[in-house]
């Protein structure tokens, strides 16, 4: 079990996110930095997480987890949480860890959500998102989020994942109105039983968008993918039930910079067995070994 060391960074806009630092007794301010964005719902016991941090220390690497806000333990203090295309705060993030490692390499991963925001942000950022990191990966990340959205909302998925979300998800958005009364109707979110319904109440007014829609459509990072100039990997497994095969992007529409690993089998963050065989780490393996190559063909 990796062990963490907590540090609060306070935010421009008068607000916190808790970054968790991997006590790795090999690395030094030298060592490359691997920054791990989470998932819908995650933090730094998320099981990916913790596959990654065996990976990253094995390596002599330094690791940090910040927590999008609101999933550190503690409800964060202004009327917003997190969503998939908070590319700003991506922004932000990687430019304190460059700040607070100038010696070293930065790569950055984003499993999930993270990762769809990650790859948002370096769509949007171009040739100057070299100034923060060597090199990317998304894994598994709904990067066409209006596909997405609606595979989880539909059937099993329906029943199983989006009911699982649903359930953290709505304590923390009542929290925030008891936080801030009014901000939102109490009523709609309790009767929201889609991930579609939750984005139209709380996720989408609450950071700027019109309606879920809007959000889906504006927050997608597949349109900027063309637009990536640092070294980016982009796994997505054709099983995954959360992300459409026919909603990924192919070679065609991504440029130069971005390669696709879209193997047969892994599922969402599964890849125990089928496409990297073996161990849990096996995936995070393969992504770090990625990592440390793929920036040197560009």
């Amino acid at each position: 079990m990796p062990h963490w060391a907590r540090e609060r960074w306070f935010t421009p806009d008068a607000d916190f996110v808790d970054v968790d630092w991997l006590l790795s007794p090999h690395a030094t301010e030298n060592s490359p930095l691997l920054v791990l964005f989470h998932g819908l719902e995650g933090s730094s016991q998320s099981h990916y997480v913790e596959a990654f941090a065996e990976v990253a220390a094995a390596r002599g690497w330094r690791m940090a987890v910040p927590h999008f806000r609101g999933c550190s333990g503690e409800i964060n203090w202004r009327p917003r949480a997190y969503h998939s295309g908070d590319f700003e705060e991506i922004g932000w993030m990687l430019q304190q860890f460059r700040q607070q490692h100038p010696a070293g390499p930065v790569h950055a991963v984003g499993i999930s959500l993270g990762g769809n925001a990650l790859m948002r942000w370096a769509g949007e950022m171009g040739h100057e998102a070299s100034q923060h990191v060597r090199s990317i990966a998304s894994v598994c990340s709904p990067i066409d989020l209006t596909a997405s959205g609606h595979a989880i909302d539909r059937g099993f998925n329906k029943v199983v994942y989006a009911r699982m979300f649903l359930a953290s998800m709505k304590p923390r958005a009542l929290d925030k109105l008891q936080q801030f009364p009014g901000l939102f109707s109490k009523e709609a979110l309790l009767a929201a039983d889609t991930l579609y319904a939750f984005d139209d109440v709380f996720t989408a007014p609450l950071h700027g968008f019109e309606n879920t829609d809007d959000y889906w459509h504006r927050a997608s990072a597949k349109p900027g993918l063309s637009g990536i100039r640092v070294p980016a990997l982009v796994l997505n497994a054709l099983n995954d039930p959360f992300v459409p095969a026919d909603s990924l992007p192919t070679p065609s529409t991504v440029g130069d910079w971005v390669q696709l690993w879209q193997p047969h089998d892994g599922g969402h963050v599964g890849f125990v067995a089928g496409s990297f065989p073996g161990h849990v780490r096996a995936m995070p393996q393969a992504v770090v070994n990625w990592l440390e190559t793929g920036s040197s063909n560009h």
